[in-house]
């Protein structure tokens, strides 16, 4: 039997008694500081040992007197019974069981032992991620916009942001609030405006206001990879930080300054100070642009309207009606409470004595101004031709209204002396001219139903005043501007078919102008008609409706101090700017709803089908379809460059009939041989003989005369030598 025994101090403590077989498998560790020990076989239980075995052991091997004497902890027995020398420290040598600690295997650190010590950690070196406070920042920021477009609640999205601190960063979430609402509806950008009038100097600094719009002016370029309109709904966002007084005036003129010339931030800056903070009236027009201050987009408005005025015709409560009107928040759009409350009071006759009532106790108590009211009957008489279809007895009850209004001092005179100056009255008074503007009210709202443009033209024809089409264009773009975007892609795509059927230039152009003679009215029924405007100028020049030309032409005709020449200079930086067709295409869908890759894929599907046998006529007929006629120059294009590959000149016959059928127009056709030029070295790399053949086809498109004879074709073959010419120069 053996034991251990371990000695400490005074102390004698036994530890453990085990077989020999066992002893390789259960040492055990003693942690007591100074500690000997010493292993015994004959059986002894007591005794205190003092570091030494009683007596000296002496050797018995080989009887060499060189092995006495040797203490006990330098000997030991092996496992055949002979006494051999180890090491100082126990190891052993042959034949021994090394060290007291020694294990087979790699030692182990066990965090769950009652004596682990963390120092006896091997050291491991962690690689940490040390975060960017401003990303911390523009990540916070986003959940407090986003809760705010939710909720509306300004006081919350205040606190949050005055809560989250780092003041220095402030600016940034000026840029983040104004893009995110950018890409929003009205309601979002309105919410936007409202909540930085309200942390205007409370929350952040007026500097710092600043120079988060800076921010963003430099960054235009990369919005307007994502938002089509950017630069002008940047520029309407500046517009109205100056209307709300949180951005100076002067801010307009010191930031043109640092901006270089034919950069987008520059245009954003002339567009903020030219259309819209120059234009009359222009913080009332801007105030109301999204829908006024309280977040109501201008369809809601008109809707809350409608609302109360027929709820005050059930009730006839005059306070409670008063009430309502005020707690729109909207004093310059009132002129709509007049004139819906007029319309009401003709529609329903048992409701007149009540809206007057009601338009006479607003007036006397300053509710509704002079001016507002006398907008409101002027905005109504504009409109009794076509109120007359519903309300044949329209004219007759406005005039008896006007008289009472007059007559009980809450319409001002000056509305019967303008009425008396205005130059359309003898032309509405001209029988002719009225039927043919209820004639083409209807057919143009038969058209947006029916979407039948061979019947319109017929109708047209039918009506035989080709003198009045001026008109026609006018009341065209003016109802479509007052619907949806479907109606206004619609109204663009008859505009340019009624160009190549039976409208002029001419025609168009004097439309247009009666447009923008008339678009300080058109904008007190619809908020952006500017914009609208120049959109559907910009959209002609792309449809080649109008040339570019015809907007000088336009701007010229336009009276003096006429906002419309505003429009024209909107019109013309959306025609100049880059990718201009494929931006104006998508603001209202483009043609039928095509996106810009779906129609290139469709050209691409219905020129194969043409190509593997399919017939002239029924190619035409997909291309119609399409109803993308500003977008004609890529089918040219494609066209072109699957003739070169396939090494068919049946393609040609194709556009020959387009042409033809006046399908495709020759701008088109010029345009789309540009875009073949343009590209003809990168062409040149897979078809060896692009060039050659390309100027074959210049040459048969010009003698069949559906090429623009003024096409250069002398620059195809040399066109890599002149780039790199240009290159040189540059």
């Amino acid at each position: 039997m053996f034991y251990w025994i371990c000695f400490h101090g005074n102390y004698v403590m036994l530890i453990a008694f085990f077989e020999v077989k066992s002893l390789s498998i259960a040492l055990l560790v003693c942690s007591f500081v100074n500690s000997r020990v010493f292993l015994r076989k004959d059986g002894v239980k007591g005794g205190l040992l003092d570091g030494r075995a009683e007596g000296e052991v002496k050797a018995h091997g080989c009887g060499k007197p060189g092995a006495a004497g040797v203490g006990v902890r330098h000997v030991r027995r092996s496992h055949s019974g002979k006494y051999i020398r180890v090491k100082k420290d126990g190891a052993g040598g042959k034949g021994t069981w090394g060290k007291l600690i020694d294990t087979d295997g790699a030692a182990h650190i066990d965090r769950n032992d009652p004596n682990y010590d963390s120092g006896e950690e091997p050291y491991e070196l962690v690689g940490l991620t040390i975060s960017d406070p401003l990303d911390a920042y523009k990540k916070a920021v986003v959940s407090i916009i986003e809760e705010y477009f939710t909720t509306g609640v300004v006081d919350v999205a205040a606190s949050d942001l005055r809560d989250l601190g780092s003041t220095e960063y402030h600016p940034y979430f000026i840029k983040r609030l104004v893009s995110m609402a950018m890409d929003r509806h009205n309601k979002e950008k309105e919410m936007a405006s409202v909540l930085l009038s309200a942390l205007y100097a409370d929350v952040i600094d007026p500097e710092q206001i600043s120079r988060g719009f800076i921010l963003l002016i430099e960054s235009v370029d990369d919005l307007s990879v994502d938002i089509p309109d950017a630069v002008n709904v940047l520029a309407l966002f500046i517009a109205r930080a100056v209307v709300d007084d949180i951005l100076p005036p002067a801010f307009i003129k010191k930031i043109q300054k640092t901006l270089p010339e034919s950069s987008e931030g520059l245009r954003v800056v002339q567009i903020a100070e030219k259309s819209y903070l120059s234009a009359p009236h222009h913080a009332e027009l801007i105030e109301r642009r999204w829908g006024g201050s309280t977040h109501l987009t201008v369809e809601e408005v008109k809707k809350r309207i409608t609302e109360l005025l027929r709820e005050y015709a059930e009730s006839g409560d005059t306070l409670e009606a008063c009430r309502c009107i005020r707690e729109l928040g909207v004093p310059f759009f009132h002129h709509e409470v007049v004139k819906r409350a007029l319309v009401l009071g003709m529609e329903i006759r048992v409701a007149e004595p009540l809206i007057t009532k009601l338009l006479k106790e607003a007036s006397e108590e300053g509710l509704i101004s002079s001016s507002q009211m006398v907008k409101g009957f002027s905005r109504l008489e504009e409109s009794l031709d076509d109120l007359s279809l519903d309300i044949p007895s329209a004219k007759s009850l406005f005039l008896s209204l006007v008289h009472d209004a007059i007559s009980e001092g809450w319409l001002d005179h000056s509305f019967l002396k303008t009425d008396a100056k205005d130059g359309e009255a003898p032309v509405q008074d001209d029988k002719r001219m009225k039927r043919y503007k209820e004639e083409a009210v209807t057919i143009i709202r038969e058209y947006f139903l029916s979407d039948d443009i061979s019947e319109l033209i017929r109708s047209l024809e039918e009506l035989g005043l080709p003198e009045l089409n001026p008109v026609f264009v006018k009341k065209l773009i003016t109802l479509a501007m007052d619907r949806k975007n479907r109606e206004k892609e619609k109204a663009s795509i008859l505009l340019s078919a009624l160009h190549i059927e039976i409208f002029s230039t001419e025609d168009i152009v004097d439309g247009f102008v009666m447009l923008l003679e008339s678009s300080e009215d058109t904008a007190l029924d619809i908020l952006d008609a500017s914009h609208e405007l120049a959109l559907f100028l910009a959209r002609a020049v792309v449809d080649d409706v109008l040339a570019p030309m015809n907007l000088d032409e336009i701007a010229s005709k336009l009276p003096p101090g006429c906002s419309g020449a505003e429009t024209v200079c909107v019109a013309r930086s959306l025609v100049f700017s880059r990718h201009a067709g494929e931006r104006i295409l998508r603001c209202w869908g483009g043609g039928i709803g095509w996106a810009v890759e779906d129609a290139k894929d469709e050209i691409m599907k219905l020129l194969e089908e043409y190509e593997s046998g399919g017939v002239v006529g029924e190619a035409c007929r997909c291309i119609r379809d399409l109803g993308m006629p500003f977008f004609n120059h890529e089918v040219v294009k494609k066209a072109l460059v699957m003739a070169m590959e396939k090494k068919n000149d049946r393609m040609l016959d194709l556009l020959e009939e387009c042409f033809t059928e006046g399908l495709i127009t020759i701008n088109q056709m010029g345009k789309g041989f540009a875009r073949v030029k343009d590209g003809l070295d990168d062409l040149a790399l897979d078809i060896p003989n692009a060039k050659e053949k390309f100027s074959c086809y210049v040459k048969h498109g010009k003698s069949r005369g559906w090429l623009p004879a003024s096409f250069d074709e002398s620059s195809v073959v040399n066109s890599t030598a002149a780039r790199l010419e240009e290159h040189q120069q540059l």
